[in-house]
């Protein structure tokens, strides 16, 4: 499980630059990846750099890299399809039991949602799944006959 958080559009950040870290990512195929386009925090030295980025292009592409990062995604929680899981259960709903595996930060990354009917499941518990959908952050499993 590999994560990282990237900043777009610090001071000076061209195309080509962010270009390249499109490239990187198209590439490195993390697991999870956060970012937050560039603002000022008083007394950074960043805030004295040439070529400040417009805000609205730093949020752009911010949207563009996690755009990108949901395709991607996607394509390797697919991958999880059929695997079994052993997941921590976060809520219970009236439709689903929320949980998440080792490899998800709690409010965070995507959640595993096991939409099965199981008595006697509490907050806390630990169960063994089997991933039978996924989408771009999350999975759907079901309780595994082990």
């Amino acid at each position: 499980m590999i994560r990282s958080t990237f900043i777009t559009g610090f001071p000076g950040e061209t195309e080509a630059d962010f270009q390249m870290l499109l490239d990187f990512l198209q590439e490195a195929q993390l697991d999870r990846v956060g970012c937050f386009p560039y603002s000022s925090v008083d007394g950074a030295a960043a805030n004295a750099l040439p070529n400040p980025v417009p805000e609205e292009l730093r949020q752009e592409r911010r949207d563009r890299l996690m755009s990108l990062q949901a395709d991607i995604s996607a394509e390797r929680l697919a991958a999880r399809i059929g695997q079994s899981l052993t997941v921590l259960v976060d809520e219970i709903t009236d439709d689903a039991i929320i949980a998440r595996s080792y490899a998800d930060a709690p409010e965070i990354d995507g959640v595993v949602i096991i939409e099965n009917d199981i008595d006697d499941v509490a907050v806390g518990d630990m169960l063994t799944v089997t991933v039978v959908d996924s989408g771009e952050y999350d999975l759907w499993a079901e309780l595994s006959d082990a």
